[in-house]
């Protein structure tokens, strides 16, 4: 299974910075407030989220293949990246006015509760999430229209991430299958196949409820604005129903990561980036 990863796919962390020393305004992706909504909702979770990602997926380096072992390595530079540009788009997010904390502290919960589970839980929850980053940023980069109307900077931001996820979309996978290289296939899906359930649930409630919790810092509540959430993510632009095949994918039998090689889709992307490569990891 592990053989379905490109032999010749390069993760290759791209070291650019956004919006520094620059405002962003309060409803930044074109003047939409439930658009600037999702993806400042995203964004809180990233700072906790990706860290956690990154140690539990490291936790599981020591005695992996020499390649996997270096992709790892890759792996956690992005996402370091990451963390850092998520960190200053939060603070111009709560600069333009938003209370984030509340969205923060329910990261947190569910991270604690993560982490008081054995190691491999953990591990399991960064593939399913992993693989949902993923799925989203190849949506984001397939269509234009999802950040035509945003700020330059933020859009830059956004799409940076979003090719660095389907670079190193399979990493946390290949991780899970060389940790449990000595279960049953029934154990392992039955166990991925769960978690996958449990995450789905919860990043669409925590979602949902960080999205409202923003919207009603912009006085926006009700029924309607619900409806406005609801038509925004499954109807137009409609990135969650744009994700729900590339998300099924993930219970087939024989499922990677890599079966859907989108890497022309991150060329499209990476020409804006490429000064910022970073040296491959030794």
């Amino acid at each position: 299974m592990r053989d379905i990863t490109p032999p010749d796919l390069e993760i290759r962390p791209r070291d650019r910075r956004f919006g520094r020393d620059k405002g962003t305004a309060r409803w930044w992706n074109g003047g939409d407030p439930v658009a600037t909504a999702f993806y400042n909702a995203l964004s809180a979770t990233f700072p906790k989220g990706e860290a956690f990602f990154v140690e539990s997926v490291r936790r599981y380096r020591e005695d992996t293949p020499p390649r996997l072992a270096r992709e790892i390595a890759a792996f956690t530079r992005q996402e370091v990246l990451h963390t850092r540009e998520h960190v200053a788009f939060n603070r111009r997010v709560a600069e333009a006015g938003y209370d984030t904390t509340r969205l923060e502290a329910a990261v947190e919960r569910r991270l604690a509760f993560v982490r008081a589970k054995p190691p491999i839980a953990a591990l399991a929850v960064t593939m399913a999430l992993e693989h949902f980053t993923a799925i989203l940023a190849h949506a984001l980069l397939a269509d234009p229209r999802h950040l035509a109307r945003a700020d330059a900077e933020s859009a830059g931001l956004w799409r940076w991430h979003a090719v660095e996820e389907i670079e190193h979309k399979g990493v946390a996978y290949d991780t899970w299958l060389h940790a449990t290289r000595n279960w049953s296939r029934w154990r392992r899906w039955s166990v991925k196949a769960k978690v996958m359930l449990l995450v789905t649930r919860n990043f669409l409630v925590d979602r949902s409820i960080g999205i409202a919790d923003l919207l009603a810092q912009d006085g926006l509540t009700g029924p309607r604005i619900w409806g406005r959430m609801a038509w925004f993510a499954f109807a137009q632009p409609g990135m969650m129903r744009r994700i729900m095949g590339a998300w099924g994918a993930y219970f087939l039998p024989g499922f990677h990561p890599w079966k859907h090689d989108d890497r022309a889709l991150i060329a499209i992307a990476d020409s804006d980036y490429a000064a910022a490569r970073l040296p491959l990891a030794a």
